[in-house]
Parts: structure tokens; sequence; C-alpha cells
């Protein structure tokens, strides 16, 4: 495949603002993370009873036993298809059952057959088949370690950091204890029976006496208080990385690629939050949480899944972080026997430990292997990879007509102009502001004229209000979460008071999903889609902004779930867009909040940035960091959402934006206009000239997107993915590829002037305000659009245009993928593929299936070693050969 490679530019570092970080806890603050964080490597009070050891043909089982309390744990391991492990721990009789993550895996992964090669006291050793990868499980203390040969791969629990809080019985309040201390033998009444039924039961299980800490039973953050009627119930286990120096992964975090250890300051947190403002390098949580890291050196790709929704906090630590630039050369000089190490502990609030384990060798065989668990990215509509206009709001729909004639007006193309909560009826999703939008489906048909199209905003809190049709439903039906003393729960939001459908409720789903059709969603047509913010879910006024842990989605609480919330409201949301079209129409949907899986749903963006260089440069690393873990669909907000962009820094916003998988422009209320062409005529031929490379390159880009959803490749990646040999590129965040598999560069060509530049070397480019350094890797055809219209729809009957870049290699190659563009019937084969390739004097195109031949016209420009070839003026469909004289 033929790759484009952008390098971010330069740029002056402007000042940035500190969010409020009293509004969210450290890790000293969140008692389960503190209480975990307090164990000390080395004390593992974990062992392996193989005596119980049973194994089948798909699964092995043991029990563990903790020295300390007695408590014993269900081990259960799995070889599954496609070189993945899958480890699970639980508690082997709980008090109650445990909550364990549904739906996110697309389907209960198939297995392999597991061996028995050895077992003594000692431990077992276990066959996972291929290339002599097996598992030695050692049993005092309990640890795993995965083996390929000589070389351990990954070790669980090596540092003795397995930790699992087991459900017990809720202490009696104080005064109950006296009680039973001083009339144990006079008859209590009725009101009193419990602390009874509390003493036989302590007796009757044998309870042990651990240590009640602050924070195990109960816990207050600022003005709130978090009841805890199941207790301490946190997970944790480590994990070891021999060889590894560079980890990544465990998105959103506006922070580098490469993760940073831990050791002198918090975890990395995983734990879905609406931060205002949010600040630059910190592991504080974002709006998503994908529990998902890869490790990498130049042997091998490895990668972890955390199936975890709970809040979660990641430690990374090194052996070799501490080391100078000094000691690293000294080592390099001198040769180090030290074998680099990197060790990883995953913290859970509750639910189960629930890992796989993903053993590549390759980069590309870890995504195959993470799509095969939680799915690709979907296939979005051609025209949602173009230009999207946005702010918080478009006024009116006149503002709308006047926004879309500026296009027009401008010679600027895009696709999807987009509308704000302030859109609706008083903050009611599904409705229009009678005023404003008095005729939506007036507005809409105008852009449909045009072939343009309209994203409006649906947020997941619900206006408590007895004349709202929505509110009134979903509480009729029961759909609302409820409060730990059973009412429904109410937080307040952008309407106000605000009530919080269940979805993590099937019935609820369908219900949200019905409530996209045209007969229900007053005033929508099929050109309008949809935006799910605040699906954290974001509460205003509840501890860290978002919903209190001890609510309840029937039998399990919020603490369980919380970081699938968003998940399941993007879920419905699509799953009603498809729905609404009698499923022949593929959806587009943008999320905020996100997990493991959400990448079959829509798009992400980075949340709420602003306006500064930093901010710029950092939408790189986390778009990159989103695609390593299967979500593809990224983008940042164009200028920045808060505060006002120098004229600089917007041009260079869109020059980087056109060249990343969303590219969508969006503006805080309080903010000025920015439309393309408020900036002078020169700063809006800039801009124009960057969405237009965006639309002359889209057939490249949904080509990309084709192949993502095929195989799980990302559509953007960084560096050490496609050179993943070369330690060079293993810290790289600044620069980027848009590639789904090509061989190792050999020269490289500037897509605006075709210069060539050999490769192997670092280029040093003159940027100026109409450049921005992008290149078409030698070896390469590239398909493009060069008759760029107002919108990707009024493109779609334009001839394409490929160009060829060649380089020593005797073979150049590429594709070209076509098919109508937004609806299912690709699943039906109803789509043209064509593999190019261009052999030695001769380009030719071969088909999926035997067909004529013919000659085609060209451009050859031997000094800049490009062949064009324009407007070929016959069907993609046919096969052709150019012979070069």
């Amino acid at each position: 495949m033929a790759p484009v490679v952008v390098l971010w530019l330069a740029m002056c570092l402007g000042g940035t603002w500190a969010v409020d970080k009293g509004n969210f806890k450290t890790c000293d603050q969140s008692a389960f993370c503190k209480r975990q964080r307090a164990l000390k490597p080395g004390e593992s009070p974990y062992r392996a009873l193989l005596e119980t050891m049973e194994l089948t043909n798909t699964r092995l089982t043991l029990q563990l036993i903790n020295d300390n309390n007695k408590v014993r744990l269900l081990l259960e391991l799995y070889r599954l298809q496609g070189n993945i492990t899958r480890v699970k721990i639980n508690e082997l009789k709980p008090l109650k059952p445990r909550y364990e993550v549904p739906d996110v895996l697309i389907r209960e992964p198939p297995t392999e057959p597991l061996s028995l090669l050895s077992q003594d006291e000692n431990g077992v050793v276990l066959s996972l088949g291929a290339e002599s990868q097996r598992v030695i499980v050692s049993a005092r203390p309990f640890r795993l370690d995965i083996m390929e040969g000589r070389e351990v791969l990954m070790s669980l629990n090596s540092r003795g950091l397995l930790a699992f809080e087991h459900l017990r019985i809720t202490l009696p309040p104080l005064s109950c204890i006296l009680k039973m201390h001083f009339f144990k033998f006079i008859f209590l009444p009725p009101s009193h029976c419990k602390c009874l039924i509390f003493l036989f039961a302590c007796q009757a299980e044998n309870v042990d006496e651990e240590k009640v800490e602050d924070g195990m039973w109960e816990e207050t953050f600022k003005s709130h208080t978090d009841s805890k009627p199941n207790g301490p119930s946190a997970v944790s286990l480590d994990f070891s990385l021999p060889g590894v120096e560079h980890v990544y992964g465990i998105p959103e975090h506006a922070d580098t690629l490469r993760l940073k250890t831990t050791d002198n300051g918090d975890p990395y947190r995983l734990y879905n939050l609406d931060v205002f403002q949010y600040e630059l390098y910190n592991p504080m949580a974002l709006y998503g949480a994908v529990p998902v890291m890869l490790a990498h050196n130049t042997q091998r790709t490895t990668g972890i899944f955390w199936l975890n929704a709970a809040e979660t906090w990641v430690d990374i630590s090194s052996n070799t972080a501490g080391k100078t630039v000094f000691g690293k050369m000294l080592d390099y000089v001198q040769g180090s026997s030290e074998t680099p190490q990197t060790d990883v502990r995953w913290i859970s609030e509750s639910g189960i430990i629930d890992v796989f384990i993903m053993l590549g060798p390759k980069p590309k065989d870890v995504f195959s292997q993470y799509a095969s668990l939680t799915g690709t990215q979907s296939f979005p509509p051609l025209t949602s990879l173009g230009y999207h206009q946005c702010r918080w709001n478009y006024n009116d729909q006149e503002d709308v007509k006047s926004v879309d004639a500026g296009f027009d007006e401008h010679d600027i193309p895009y696709d999807f102009i987009w509308l704000d909560i302030e859109h609706t009826d008083g903050k009611r999703y599904f409705t229009w502001d009678t005023h404003k939008f008095a005729t939506p489906k007036e507005m809409l048909q105008g852009l449909m004229d045009k072939k343009r199209k309209m994203v409006a905003i649906v947020d997941p809190h619900i206006k408590v209000d007895s004349n709202y049709k929505i509110h009134n439903e979903i509480r009729s039906r029961g759909f609302y979460i409820k409060n730990k003393d059973g009412g429904d729960y109410e937080g307040w939001c952008w309407p106000g008071s605000a009530g919080y459908p269940d979805f993590t409720r099937i019935d609820m789903r369908d219900w949200w999903a019905s409530m996209f059709a045209y007969d229900q969603y007053e005033g929508s047509m099929e050109n309008l889609y949809t935006w799910n913010d605040m699906n954290e879910p974001s509460v205003f006024n509840g501890p860290e902004v978002t919903m209190h842990k001890d609510a309840m989605h029937g039998a399990w609480e919020h603490r369980d779930l919380h970081n699938t919330y968003g998940f399941y409201v993007q879920m419905a949301t699509a799953e009603g867009l498809i729905k609404r079209s009698g499923g022949v129409e593929r959806p587009f949907v943008l999320t905020r909040a996100f997990f493991a899986g959400s990448q079959r749903y829509g798009a992400v963006w980075t949340g709420d940035n602003a306006a500064e260089w930093d901010h710029l440069k950092i939408s790189i690393p986390m778009c990159l960091s989103l695609g390593l873990v299967g979500i593809s669909f990224c983008g940042a907000d164009v200028g920045g959402f808060f505060k006002s962009p120098s004229t600089e820094l917007l041009v260079r916003w869109y020059q980087t934006g056109a060249y990343q998988p969303f590219f969508r422009a969006h503006a805080h209320l309080d903010t000025p206009r920015r439309e393309p062409w408020l900036f002078g005529p020169e700063n809006t031929a800039l801009i124009r000239e960057a969405v237009r490379q965006r639309y002359t390159l889209l057939p490249y880009w949904y080509q990309q997107f084709y192949q993502a959803h095929r195989t799980g490749q990302p559509v953007m990646r960084p560096l050490w993915v496609e050179y993943p040999q070369d330690p060079a590129t293993f810290t790289l965040d600044d620069e980027f590829l848009i590639v789904v598999r090509v061989c190792l560069p050999q020269v490289w060509f500037d897509v605006h002037t075709f210069q060539r530049h050999n490769g192997a070397q670092n280029l040093y480019i003159p940027v100026t305000m109409s450049s921005i350094p992008v290149f078409q890797r030698g070896g390469s055809i590239i398909p493009r659009k060069l008759r760029v219209r107002r919108s990707s729809t009024c493109m779609e009957h334009d001839p394409y245009t490929l160009f060829v870049a060649l380089n020593s290699q005797v073979t150049q190659m590429g594709e070209l993928y076509i098919d109508d563009g937004h609806t299912f019937n690709y699943e039906k084969e109803e789509f043209i593929h064509r593999r190019l390739s261009f052999i030695s004097l001769t380009v030719s195109d071969f088909p999926l299936a035997d067909g004529q031949e013919s000659q085609v016209e060209f451009e050859f420009d031997a000094s800049m070693s490009v062949l064009t070839l324009r407007k070929p003026g016959m069907n993609s469909g046919a096969d052709w050969t150019v012979t070069l004289q």
C-alpha cells in the first residue's frame, strides 16, 4: 500500500493554563489506589494449590490461596486463537457475583488446545503451541511466565503485587457492636436482629480480622460521600516486560505517545471524566478510557488488554528510566550487561481480573489480535471523511444558511455543518428551538440540495420536565439509573435537573434507537447525523463532575461499569441511525466518552482543547495513541475549542487537521467567529488550499478506512509501526504515517513539488506559511481526485488521477477501492477493489476477477521519477496496462 507521511511543523510553544486539579482525585485521594499502591513488592501472600489443577482441552483452572486471610481465588487460563493468552482471576466463592464486563468482546473468543508439558511440586509447564511458546505456573509464590524458547516474553505477579480484595459482610455500626457486647444474652427487638446475624455469620464463616482502613466502607471527596455497601473490592496485578523500554497506549491522556514512568508521581488514570480545560503532559484521566497497552522493542511487539470498566490506575516503572544520557552512552561504549525491563501494574476498584495477553510478534499482529477481540473500526460514510464546520452554536437557520453560502462564495469545500446544544428547545434533545429553528426540514433540504449534511447534538442527560415526551417515556418505562435509595438518579447538567438513562440495559438502548426514526425525531431527515457529548457521564454537581459511584444499574453499582457508559450511548445512537434507514445506511456518530470496542460505532475527538500551540502539537500523539488501540477515526477541534487562535496558529491547525482522520473545526460559545474566510484573503487562500488537499486525497483516505475496517490496522500510525526495528522512531510523536502496508523506504517525494529525497536520512525542510511537509514514499501509487467541488458527494463521478512515485525497487504498489460510499452494500461485495502495480516500464491494474485489457494515456517526468495517469478515461473496473516507450 502507498503511504503518506506527515511531519508535524516545528512550532513556537505557547503558554498553557492549568485545570482546577482540586476537582479531581489523585491516587492518594482515591482510597483503593492509595491502599494498593502501599503494597510492597516481593511480599506476595498468594500461592497456587497445584492439587486443585484441572486441565481440559480448552482451559486450565487452578485455585490460589492468600495465606494471610485464607481466601481462595480461582485462576482460569485459556489459549486463544491468534496467539493470545487469556488469564482470569475471580473469587472462588464470592458472597455474590462480581461484575464481568459484557458487550465489549464481539464474541466469546475461540480457544485452542492447551497441553501439559511437565509438573512437579514447584509448578506446571503448559504448551501454547506455535514456536515453542509455553506458560510456566510457579506455585510459591504464585507467578506466571510466558516464554518462547529461552526468552521470557512477559511475567505476571513477578513482583508479587497481585491483590484481590474479597467481598465480605458489611461491618455493623458501632452502636450495634456495643449492644452485642453488653446484651448478647438478652432478648433484642427486631431492629437489632441484624447485629446477632452478623455475630453468628462471623463465627460461622470465620471472617478474618483484617485491618479496617479509611475509605474501605465509605469515602468522602470534597462534599460528596461514596457509600460502599460491598466494602473494599479492588483488584490488582503486575506485569514485567523483559527487554522492553517503550510502552504505549492506555488512552486517553494529553501526553506523549511513549508512556512515561510513574514512580515519582501519580499513575496514569483511566476514568471517564468531563475535564474542563485539561492540562497537557499529565497522567490525569480525560473523557475516554481504553485499557490496552502495547510494548515494543526491536524484536517483538506485545499487548495487554485489561478488561475492567471500573476506575483504573496504571503504574509504570523501568530499570532504565533513571539513567542520564551520559549513562546510556557509557553503556553503549562499555557494553551493558543489564537487560532493560518495564514493569506495569494495573489497579481497578472493582470487578475481576480478566486480561488478554497479545503476543504479536509484529505490530500488525497485535492490531489483528486486538481486533479479533473487540472488533475493527466501523467503516464510515465517505462524506464523513470530508471537512466538518462546527461551532457552539450557529444561532439560527439564517446563520446556517449564511455560513453555508460563505463556503460557496470562497470556494472552500465542506460536507457537514454542526449544531450544538442551543439548537434544541431548552436543552431537550430530539427537539428544535421553535423560534430559531422553526422549519428544520427546510434547512436540511437546503443542505441536501447542495449535497451537504448536518450533525446535531443529542446528549444522554434528559431534562426532568413533565411536558417533555422523552423524559416521560423514560420515567414511565423505568429506564433511568437509580440512586442508592432506589429512586431515579438526578444530577445537574445543561438543562438543569436531569435524569440519566440506563444505557447498559438492552431494552433501554432499543428504545433510544427507536427515537431516531423520522416519525419520532421530528424535523429530522436522512442527511441529519448525531453527536453524543457529555457522556462520561457529565454531572455538574456530582463527585469529580460525574455520577455517584453508588448509583445503581439494576443489580450493579455505577462504580463497576462507569467507563462503559459512553460506549453504550454511542452504541445505541449508531443503532438508531441504522434502524431509521431500514438497515441500509452507514451511520456517523461522534462521541466524547469511549472504551475498548467504541471503534465499532463511529468517531471520537480529543475534547475541549484550547487555541494554544501546545494543544495543536499534542493532538498528534493523542490520536496516534487512540489508533494503536483500535480507534482510528480521531481528530482534534481545529483552531482549539477554548480561547482565540492567532491567525498563524489557525492556518497551521488547518494544515495539520487536513491530515488527521477526523477533520472538524469547532469553537466555544464565547470565542469570536472564525469561519475560514474571516482572516483576510491571504489566509483564506492558505486554509482553502489545506481543505482542498484533503478533498483530493479522499479516495486514499477512504481505502485506508476500508483496510482498517477489514483488518484492524490503524489509519494514522506512528513511524515505529512501519519501522519496528529502527529505535530512532520509537519516541517520535510529531510525525506520522497514513498507511496500511509498505516496504522499507528507499526514497520520498514531496507531494506538492515532487522533489525527490533519498531515504534513510534526516531531512531539514524549510517551512513557510504556504507549505506543510507531506511526503509520498517512493514505490507507492496514490489515487487522488484533482477536480475539487463543494462537497465530496459532488465529486462522486469525477475521474481519478494516479500518482506513481518511483524508486529503485522493481515493483511499486498501490490500491484503489470504490463503492457507493454510504450503504452496507460493500458487505455484499458490491465494490471495486483494484490492486495497482508498476513493474519496470509497465503500469498494470490487476482486478479481483479476469477482464479485458486496454491502453491508457499518461505523463512521465523522468527528472522527477514521477508517473501521472490523469483522467484515464475508462471504467475503473476494467483491466488496463500502460507501457512506457
